[in-house]
């Protein structure tokens, strides 16, 4: 059934393509243009919807607006499909082709499973293609990661599944030790309650990249029929096999593992007191037993500690937000902890909040305790004789370059690459193959690090037991990380950053988004806050150009993204990104200053003024796209 309508009305949907009734399944697909469409068209998309859904609930809400003519809520919810894209799927929990459901799930799922089928033919012919399974507290995350679970084992594939939720790094550390060619983790990571996602790896352990991406979006799109069984069946031939402690267990020791100083903390654990809080996410069972091992005396926000995903207690289960870590810091400075730590609902992402000597904690950015860790790294395997001959670190180029200076200090090589951990673990890939480098460290500014090579995602659990032990070792010379970070910034120059950023919902934000991205590359930005913009890259175009010369153009060196980069003559690197995931753009401001004769309040003071001009002048831009 096809349904072509040419609609004067104004509507912003995109047209049905395709409507496909193949027995007991039925696959909607629409158009990536978005096309007018009149509403008996969004009618139609609804009740093929209807037909396709297996979950009555799903389904239910979709009946409900048909039968209450809800257009505007119809619109948002069938303009588009919810696109498979390069991080894989994340959108609002609901009925409807725009939504994260069970219907885009086992589409996803299908076309996954496809492109490893067809990757790697004789072990699709000879059964054995592998698959591992997790996901997170979030709502439905279960029944989403059992549908896909059931996809993968109808498909052939031997599918791991752990019996409940697990952490998205202990995901990525499953698929490299029970080898397995892919994997998915059902999560939407630090997302509103509303939200869930969908991550899918490749056999090394990382989320795809190119070419892998492009050709799992091309077999998800082409997608007219899913296969599934029933859990029964399938724990009965084999093909599901649930797990987990035989993962957990070597997780946890890995983990460990990667510390340097074992005996300093069998010593002195007991000194340091930890308050940590999961954020109603997955990250208790695993910081709470490698600290707890460690001797340290971790003692977890106890309304925030059992798993629920309509994270009740904050409005944004992100620890980046410093409101996510209000009821952990109260209960800092009531045990007055040395340390406060957080992982977000996936525990891939790690903060931390320390005593700023006022009898308050102050919450330590994603760039600065990337600096601290890759500070504490270098300095303990320079100390320890572990310091391999050719030492490499990796961060996206969105993230401060005050990494790179510390990096230097100690010998050790710093190389960029793109947004997204998938990145860091392919530079990391590539050390290994080339032999050029042995990674000892990467991350990036959104709270993300990676300690170790088992794992090639960030790592919320490894970051916080190492920087638990790197607490205890500046105690024990009678410092902070406020201590120690003031230190660097006095040996390498103060950094500050910011991110802007603003949401484009809708059926018309992301031709909104497209828009600002074509105007910041048409025109351009030749001064910032009244400094001259020196070089541009654009990753996009694989181009880094000085503005008064535009014709005289190098390679950006990178794989294309859509990515801005603005270099100020003082340093100062302003970024401008859609995000892969949601309907944002953001921008991120990062500011070198010199430290004169020791004068870092007045450094602190420049690099603030500074910022807080750049803010105002991006504020103006994204309110003229509005």
């Amino acid at each position: 059934m096809r349904f072509n309508i040419d609609s004067t009305e104004k509507a912003v949907l995109v047209q049905v393509e395709r409507i496909v009734y193949t027995g007991t399944d039925t696959i909607i697909t629409c158009d990536s243009e978005e096309k007018p469409m009149e509403k008996d068209t969004i009618f139609a998309r609804a009740e093929a919807y209807c037909a396709a859904e297996k979950d009555p609930r799903f389904a239910d809400e979709v009946r409900s607006l048909v039968n209450d003519k809800n257009l505007s809520e119809l619109e948002d919810r069938f303009y588009r499909d919810l696109e498979f894209g390069t991080g894989g799927l994340r959108g609002l929990i609901g009925g409807g082709t725009n939504r994260m459901n069970t219907h885009v799930i086992n589409r996803a799922t299908q076309g996954l499973a496809n492109y490893f089928i067809k990757t790697f033919p004789d072990k699709a012919k000879n059964g054995s293609l592998k698959a591992v399974i997790a996901h997170d507290s979030r709502r439905y995350s279960d029944v989403f990661a059992e549908a896909t679970a059931l996809i993968f084992a109808a498909n052939g594939f031997t599918t791991y599944l752990f019996t409940s939720l697990r952490p998205t790094p202990e995901l990525s550390y499953a698929i490299r030790t029970l080898g397995c060619d892919t994997g998915v983790v059902v999560t939407a990571s630090h997302n509103p309650p509303a939200y869930n996602g969908y991550k899918a790896y490749w056999n090394d352990g990382s989320q795809l990249i190119e070419p892998h991406d492009e050709g799992v979006i091309t077999e998800v799109n082409a997608i007219t029929a899913v296969k599934t069984m029933s859990r029964e069946e399938a724990l009965a031939s084999g093909k599901l096999v649930l797990i987990d402690k035989t993962v957990d267990e070597p997780y946890w020791e890995m983990v460990k593992k990667q510390l340097f100083r074992p005996e300093l903390i069998r010593e002195k654990a007991k000194e340091v007191k930890v308050v940590y809080t999961p954020l109603h996410g997955t990250g208790a069972m695993h910081v709470e037993k490698v600290l707890g091992d460690l001797g340290l005396t971790v003692i977890t926000v106890p309304e925030q500690r059992e798993p629920d995903g309509n994270f009740p207690t904050v409005d944004y289960p992100n620890p980046e937000e410093a409101a996510a870590l209000k009821m952990a810091i109260e209960l800092g400075k009531k045990e007055k902890a040395d340390v406060v730590m957080a992982t977000d609902p996936d525990a891939d992402r790690f903060a931390a909040a320390v005593p700023d000597g006022t009898g308050d904690f102050t919450l330590i950015t994603g760039n600065q305790m990337g600096a601290l860790l890759a500070d504490y790294i270098c300095l303990s395997r320079k100390e320890l004789g572990a310091m391999p001959k050719n030492p490499g670190m990796i961060r996206s180029i969105v993230t401060s370059a005050f990494s790179d200076r510390i990096a230097a200090s100690y010998g050790v090589y710093s190389e960029e690459c793109l947004t997204g951990f998938k990145w860091i673990a392919a530079v990391m890939a590539n050390f290994e193959q080339t032999g050029s480098h042995e990674y000892i460290f990467g991350f990036e500014e959104s709270y993300g690090y990676n300690v170790e090579t088992d794992v090639r995602d960030k790592d919320g659990v490894s970051a916080a037991a190492m920087c638990a032990e790197m607490t205890l070792y500046w105690r024990s010379k009678g410092k902070g990380l406020i201590d120690r970070l003031n230190e660097l910034f006095l040996e390498h120059g103060y950094f500050e950053e910011k991110s802007i950023s603003k949401n484009f919902p809708g059926p018309t934000g992301g031709e909104t988004m497209k828009n600002l991205m074509a105007a910041l590359r048409k025109d351009g930005l030749t001064t910032v806050a009244g400094k001259k913009v020196s070089k541009i890259r654009d990753v996009q175009e694989n181009t880094v150009y000085d503005p008064a010369s535009p014709a005289n153009r190098q390679s950006a060196g990178l794989p294309k993204s859509n990515v801005l980069q603005f270099f100020l003559e003082d340093g100062t690197v302003l970024s401008a990104r859609p995000s892969g995931t949601e309907p944002k753009i953001k921008f991120y401001v990062s500011c070198p200053v010199t430290v004169q004769n020791g004068d870092l309040a007045g450094a602190k003071a420049a690099a603030g003024a500074l910022i807080a001009a750049i803010t105002e002048e991006i504020q103006a831009i994204l309110a003229r796209a509005s």
